[in-house]
């Protein structure tokens, strides 16, 4: 690939006239689709009640948001090269709304598993966003607002999930679902009136078969990951499913190799900077999950544990908000870092600072502000991380396939923390201790897990290792449109 920068001649783009509204619009949607995510977590429990349905069936209503934002990422990132990252993007955002007002209308199970679909096919909004500011923004401004737009996903999480505990202990559960549609409309508004369609298209044919071959693939493979548990491990089902996936995907990379317009195309893939960048972000991915299941158990468990704190799932959420100011902040100093040693460095010292949280988590453990440190620590290695990663894609692909390319770094942090959330429930399961003629994970098992999670970030770090570092380029100034920036020219292979 050629190592010069794309130019507005060539993209046909032009800058926008409020760089800071469009970088401010596309965070916020990339907020609102993090909230959906964390939006059902307080009312979990509750669901077989509320559902009048069994605990296994209500476990679909998450089930089926994994499942749908698996398929739809990568399927929508190439439609967003193709036909327009922006109207894609309108269209992700319009699903998401759907499916929260589905969800708010919902007294049973199967509208609410349909709404969490609906909900899970708007997860492509976060990559879109960031391929939207490759193709607009002035080159300046480029590192910066992408590490604050992959850094969206923590921050409304962590900000969201106070919100909707205090909402579901103190109103009508639906209230949630309504108040997601009613962001999601803003976001849809804001996004429509501000932000400007990129140019930069591939144009050519959608590849049906290979978009359902990675769809089967992915639902065989997250299917046999996340239920493996309920339905046991060693049983025909999961096996088979597991075996299905295999079978599927290696079929699925034969024919995306002969395609002439493949859904992915696997030979940018294969490259060391694409191809070890994905690989960190499967074992960045598995880290992360670690944090997001041990702190809640460790806080809501009983005191008479002797190492549970006895707190609500609002102090739960209270104490993991300070992460997401925490991830704000450091997306910015992350950008300070790729510009001055490039994102290889960023994503390195991101790893080990997630190391180290986890490492101190295992340490200290039995006072609130112990977790809200450790938390804070995460969070500033994930700010790192997350604005790592997007440049070292766009610093490897061509402006045309940002969108694809993206969404499937996207989707290799979510199988890895789909691949934690099994193991990590393996472990919880086999490590417990009796209280009061209950099995609950034992302190032990929590301090497994956050080691196993310090390893994966360590994982990451030596994957990071081997991404090809490159001399930083300088920058050409930008003109009447956005142009790449010298971290991003100086890393394309």
């Amino acid at each position: 690939m050629s190592d010069t920068l794309a130019r507005p001649a060539d993209t046909g783009a032009g800058a926008p006239a409020r760089p800071n509204a469009v970088v401010a619009v596309l965070a916020l949607a990339g907020i609102v689709v993090s909230l959906m995510q964390t939006l059902v977590i307080p009312i979990v429990p509750e669901l077989p009640k509320l559902l009048d349905a069994s605990a296994s069936n209500t476990a679909w209503a998450v089930t089926a948001t994994l499942l749908a934002a698996a398929v739809a990422t990568p399927v929508v990132g190439r439609l967003g090269d193709m036909f327009g990252k922006r109207r894609m993007l309108l269209i992700s955002i319009v699903l998401l709304v759907t499916g929260s007002v589905v969800c708010a209308l919902a007294d049973s199970l199967l509208p609410m598993i349909i709404g969490r679909a609906l909900q899970g096919l708007a997860a492509a909004v976060v990559p879109l966003g960031i391929s939207v500011m490759r193709d607009v923004l002035p080159a300046e401004r480029l590192a910066g607002s992408t590490a604050l737009m992959s850094a969206s996903l923590g921050v409304g999480g962590a900000l969201g999930l106070p919100t909707a505990a205090f909402i579901a202990e103190n109103y009508d559960w639906h209230i949630l679902f309504w108040a997601s549609a009613v962001l999601g409309a803003l976001a849809f508004a804001l996004v429509l009136t501000v932000v400007p369609e990129s140019k930069v298209r591939t144009g050519g044919r959608f590849d049906m078969t290979g978009s359902i071959g990675l769809s089967a693939g992915l639902v065989s493979l997250l299917l046999a990951v996340s239920k493996g548990g309920d339905w046991g491990w060693t049983s025909a089902t999961t096996l088979g499913l597991g075996a299905a996936a295999i079978v599927i995907l290696a079929a699925w990379g034969r024919w995306q190799l002969r395609a002439t317009q493949p859904l992915v195309d696997l030979r940018t893939t294969a490259r060391p900077q694409v191809l070890f960048t994905n690989l960190a972000s499967v074992a960045l991915g598995f880290s992360m999950f670690a944090m997001s299941l041990v702190l809640p158990q460790l806080l809501q468990l009983p005191s008479a544990t002797g190492y549970g704190l006895g707190k609500s799932m609002l102090m739960v959420g209270l104490v993991l908000a300070p992460q997401g100011l925490v991830m704000m902040v450091m997306s910015a100093v992350s950008a300070r870092v790729t510009k001055a040693k490039g994102p290889k460095v960023t994503l390195m010292i991101g790893a080990l600072i997630v190391a180290a949280g986890y490492s101190l988590n295992i340490i200290l453990m039995s006072q609130v502000w112990h977790l809200v440190l450790v938390s804070c620590v995460i969070g500033a290695g994930i700010g790192f991380t997350y604005g790592a990663l997007p440049a070292l894609i766009m610093g490897a692909v061509d402006p045309s396939q940002t969108g694809a390319a993206n969404s499937l770094n996207t989707l290799m942090r979510s199988l890895g923390t789909s691949f934690a959330s099994a193991l990590a429930g393996v472990i919880l399961a086999q490590m417990t201790t009796d209280f009061g003629g209950y099995a609950l994970p034992s302190e032990n098992g929590f301090k497994v897990v956050m080691a196993i999670g310090a390893g994966a970030a360590l994982l990451a770090f030596a994957f990071a290792t081997f991404i090809p570092r490159h001399r930083a380029a300088q920058a050409t100034p930008a003109t009447d449109g956005p142009a790449e920036t010298a971290e991003v020219a100086a890393a394309k292979a």
